[in-house]
């Protein structure tokens, strides 16, 4: 009789897949899809995150970015979620407060639809781990610094991580 053990590490690979998926079909202003999504699970490409976000906490005094480089090393995988940074030219929108796509540009400013839809993209994503029973947390430190590793392609601009755990109680919940 052959017997698994343990099979909860392979099947939180599964979840991430299909939180990308998720993210993917998840609604888009005028269906411009910006989006970019990838999945850390090796120990070494998560050991880089952690270490930029630990000299980084040192570097603006910010002590909560360690915490979340340690959450990450103890999560089984991470996925990354960002977007590409491209006004949308919906007419008369003005979300971004400038008037029109033009004054965006012209003051180097984001559309606001992106920063949206990636919202919109990592609730779907959370609601598939919640659906699959993995813990989670939206981390924004990860993000950054994904970004500024160029982790996720140079033309992403805005990008979370959400690191996803099974264990027997959250590792996100008594967070220091």
């Amino acid at each position: 009789m052959a017997v698994r053990l343990n099979p909860e590490k392979a099947a939180v690979m599964q979840v991430a897949e299909l939180m990308c998926v998720a993210a993917r079909t998840a609604p888009k202003a005028r269906g411009a899809d910006n989006l970019v999504t990838a999945i850390l699970a090796d120990h070494e490409e998560k050991e880089i995150l952690a270490a930029a976000m630990r000299a980084f906490a040192e570097e603006i005094n910010a002590p909560f970015f360690a915490r979340d480089a340690q959450n990450l090393l103890d999560a089984d995988a991470c996925v990354l979620i960002g977007t590409r940074l491209q006004r949308l030219g919906i007419p008369g929108c003005n979300l971004c407060g400038f008037e029109g796509c033009q004054a965006n540009e012209a003051a180097r400013a984001r559309c606001a639809y992106n920063a949206g839809d990636l919202g919109i993209a990592l609730g779907s994503a959370v609601s598939v781990a919640a659906n699959h029973r993995v813990d989670c947390r939206i981390m924004y430190t990860v993000g950054l610094m994904a970004v500024r590793l160029g982790l996720l392609g140079e033309e992403v601009g805005i990008a979370h991580g959400i690191p996803l755990s099974v264990t027997g109680k959250s590792i996100f919940f008594d967070r220091k």
